[in-house]
């Protein structure tokens, strides 16, 4: 079990999203913006973020940088339709990230984490 900071700002997919990663055994602290999940960021712990790159706020690309500076053995997932805005070496986004590319399944959002994980 993995405890999750999800940022979404689409309330229904991540209400979604965070359904299905519970339903997985996944411990998950859902917020709607950067600014929101930054805060929690700073305050309590997390083994992986899981974080969309376009939000209003604080973005996904900017949260993975902080994560990465205060936790850096937490992983990172973007999840986004925007994977080359992700893998654009000029946002200087954390190497180590992963990208999963909107749309997906659930089943494969919980297999990138499963795998994301155990690594």
């Amino acid at each position: 079990m993995a405890r999750i900071l999800l940022a979404e700002d689409d309330d229904s997919l991540r209400t979604f999203l965070a359904g299905a990663l519970i339903k997985a055994g996944h411990e998950v602290a859902d917020f709607p913006d950067g600014d929101l999940a930054l805060e929690a960021l700073n305050n309590l712990q997390f083994d992986l973020l899981l974080t969309d790159i376009v939000m209003p706020g604080v973005d996904g690309v900017e949260l993975a940088r902080k994560a990465a500076e205060l936790r850096p053995d937490m992983k990172i997932v973007f999840i986004t339709g925007f994977a080359a805005v992700a893998l654009n070496p000029a946002n200087q986004a954390p190497a180590k990230a992963k990208v999963l590319s909107k749309p997906f399944h659930l089943r494969e959002l919980v297999a990138e984490v499963e795998k994301v994980m155990a690594a």
